[in-house]
């Protein structure tokens, strides 16, 4: 017989870990894979801030996900790139996303803000 505690623990066990993931997740934004070991966070397609807590969310590399905040605000990411296929076709991250698709698969670096976004959080009174 198997003690409740065993049970508990194993991966396997639908009832309390869910179905094992068929695979590696594949970044949506720069098509990757994601492995395991990987940097690695959930992006609120409409920001939190701007009605999203409770919305889609999607799996990316943290470099792109970095990418993302780094070169928009909330609210333009809520405005006009609440979906992976409007990131994807923005000028910005297609030239981002050209860049990395050459890279390993578990690929970071530290990513800044753009300049824009750098001076225009100075502006602010």
């Amino acid at each position: 017989m198997v003690g409740r505690r065993s049970r508990r623990w194993r991966d396997e066990d639908p009832e309390t870990h869910g179905p094992k993931p068929k695979g590696v997740p594949v970044c949506p934004l720069c098509q990757r894979p994601i492995p395991a070991h990987a940097r690695q966070s959930l992006h609120h397609l409409t920001p939190k801030l701007k009605g999203g807590a409770h919305g889609a969310t999607v799996r990316l590399h943290q470099i792109c996900h970095s990418a993302i905040h780094a070169r928009y605000s909330e609210a333009e990411i809520a405005r006009r790139l609440a979906e992976v296929e409007a990131l994807r076709a923005d000028p910005e991250i297609a030239r981002f996303l050209a860049w990395v698709r050459g890279k390993p698969d578990d690929f970071h670096a530290p990513t800044r803000a753009t300049r824009a976004r750098r001076s225009e959080g100075r502006s602010r009174p």
